[in-house]
């Protein structure tokens, strides 16, 4: 297999990343999933401009512009030759001494690799978390920072509960997201999602159907769920609906109309 490392395309078996690299010491990085469909990365400007966006909050200098990270990417698409797949794009601070303070000079590490993977619309039950929640407060919130433990934690506690999904609140009680999509519920014909400040991740997808679907931020509780005439999980490898939560249907337990709506977007 080959991924793209540090600035050239090389086999995957002799890609390495050193020891000391911040990203798997201390998990001090980003990373973007991206979509590739018809041989080209989807969305790709609001993707890099997330990643901009989140290099500045950790003062982390990207070593490539975003022209730089497109050709590298569409290298990456020619080299694997895969039209339709997820694109992993990582960003760690690179190596650094013993401690958690950056270093000054420090040379980021990015790592791009490809496979093959499906657009995902299967429908999915889901569990409230009850290992972990999500912390509001914290910037990290609202990055796709390196570490994802807290989505790991309630992933594992989905599967132990039969789940194929996991519900985060934050820490006042309200819902945030899932363990790794933006979530939506459709109310009296309206359709909300929960704001950044209540600890949702600003997804690609999420932000497109705030522009053009009429969606809007509201904060959402467990009573909400209750209510949902439907509910929907978003991220940019897919748009999937809910179908129940902790064993209770949403709405009347089937994918609805909303959803098929969402589905006939092309550029979604």
């Amino acid at each position: 297999m080959t991924v793209w490392l540090n600035g050239r395309l090389q086999a995957a078996d002799a890609a390495r990343i050193d020891p000391a690299d911040r990203g798997f010491t201390l998990g001090d990085g980003l990373f973007e999933t991206i979509r590739v469909k018809d041989g080209a990365p989807r969305h790709l400007p609001r993707h890099l401009e997330r990643l901009a966006a989140g290099a500045a909050v950790l003062r982390l200098a990207l070593p490539h512009d975003a022209a730089a990270m497109a050709a590298a990417m569409a290298a990456l698409i020619a080299a694997r030759g895969v039209a339709d797949g997820v694109l992993r794009l990582t960003v760690s601070r690179g190596t650094g001494a013993r401690g958690v303070l950056p270093p000054a000079d420090a040379n980021p590490t990015v790592l791009m690799t490809l496979a093959p993977a499906g657009h995902l619309t299967t429908p999915v039950t889901a569990i409230v978390a009850r290992s972990t929640r999500r912390n509001e407060h914290s910037p990290l919130s609202r990055l796709k920072s390196l570490n994802y433990l807290d989505s790991v934690l309630a992933r594992q506690e989905a599967a132990d509960r039969g789940a194929d999904e996991a519900l985060l609140l934050n820490g006042a009680g309200r819902l945030a997201e899932s363990s790794v999509a933006n979530l939506f519920l459709a109310i009296g014909g309206r359709l909300l999602t929960p704001p950044l400040s209540d600890g949702a991740l600003p997804g690609i997808r999420r932000a497109l159907l705030l522009e053009r679907h009429g969606a809007v931020e509201a904060p959402l509780g467990l009573d909400d769920l209750a209510h949902a005439d439907e509910a929907l999980l978003t991220n940019s490898l897919g748009l999937r609906p809910l179908l129940s939560v902790d064993g209770r249907p949403i709405g009347r337990g089937v994918p609805g109309p909303v959803f098929a709506a969402l589905l006939d977007d092309p550029d979604l």
